[in-house]
């Protein structure tokens, strides 16, 4: 994880810091000298999140990130923010994309606190099922999103990301860990967001998800589990689309391929549980190794499948084995 912090009162020396922040840009205040600048920055793979809090008013005009660029706003107003075919302003509460990762905007900050996510573009293909290369990258489709049950789940993934996997410098270092709060990221967008995304799977995917596609995923799930997976990989490695990898795994095992991924690193956690009496490990940090950054949801999918706590297993308790 990469963490970045920055405080200023002089306006040069902020436009300078968030060209190289952001991307190249022109900022301008009406009060130049009270121009207090607060910024942290945390970050992965495919991923940042930063905290922002510009104690005065500033305008901006900023050429095209290359990433997904979401805002949400706890204090202050954004006014007059403008991108191709799109004016408007946000306040309190708003959770809103500033702009295509390919489009330039514009607008003016009035002494706003407020939340920036940068997503790679390459995250959302990774999780769309319906991705297409033919057609291109998948894209949103509006800036706002679709309701308002809708931004909040999304604000509620953009606060846990920031507050449960990025606070926590370990944590983050973890890259199963690092992964699937990406994917998390990515997926949550695109629930919020109208997009270009297919969703049903098309007769060539249902056509091709048959046993031998099952087996060849599950075979590249088994022997990359302890690696960063996406629903992507599993799907190239079958030759098969996402859909028709989802119709498998759903057609043939009543899961999804992420939930039997999930499976798979149970079980390897486990292992390591078994092995780990006496060196030190705790069920903590093996459960973050395989991917799983909640303790007390490990511990219940652990007792699931287990039939008791994690704890009996690393203290070399009698304990029965897979339910």
């Amino acid at each position: 994880m990469d963490s970045q912090v920055f405080d200023s009162d002089d306006i040069e020396l902020t436009e300078d810091f968030l060209c190289r922040a952001y991307a190249r840009m022109r900022v301008s205040s009406s009060t130049p000298h009270h121009s207090r600048t607060h910024f942290r920055r945390a970050s992965m793979p495919l991923v940042s999140v930063d905290e922002l809090d510009l104690g005065f008013e500033m305008s901006y005009a900023v050429t095209p990130l290359g990433k997904f660029c979401l805002c949400l706003v706890h204090e202050g107003t954004i006014q007059d923010h403008t991108f191709q075919g799109v004016r408007d302003s946000f306040g309190p509460g708003d959770m809103v994309l500033l702009a295509p990762p390919d489009l330039p905007y514009a607008g003016r900050i009035c002494r706003t606190r407020y939340n920036i996510t940068l997503l790679d573009p390459a995250l959302l293909d990774q999780v769309a099922a319906g991705a297409d290369p033919s057609r291109g990258p998948v894209r949103l489709t509006g800036h706002r999103p679709h309701s308002p049950g809708a931004a909040r789940q999304l604000t509620h993934t953009v606060l846990y990301v920031r507050d449960h996997i990025l606070a926590d410098p370990e944590t983050a270092r973890e890259p199963l860990l690092a992964a699937a709060a990406g994917r998390l990221l990515a997926a949550s967008v695109l629930a919020a967001f109208p997009n270009t995304a297919r969703v049903e799977p098309t007769a060539q995917d249902r056509n091709d998800a048959h046993p031998a596609t099952l087996r060849r995923a599950i075979a590249y799930i088994d022997d990359h589990a302890d690696q960063p997976l996406s629903v992507a990989e599993i799907a190239a490695a079958a030759h098969v689309t996402i859909r028709a990898l989802q119709y498998a795994f759903r057609r043939h095992l009543d899961t999804t391929p992420l939930a039997y991924l999930r499976r798979v690193r149970l079980a390897l956690a486990h292992q390591d549980l078994r092995t780990a009496h006496g060196s030190g490990a705790t069920i903590e940090r093996i459960a973050a190794r395989w991917g799983f950054p909640h303790p007390g949801r490990f511990a219940a999918a652990y007792r699931r499948a287990y039939g008791a706590a994690p704890s009996v297993t690393l203290h070399n308790k009698t304990a029965p084995g897979p339910a």
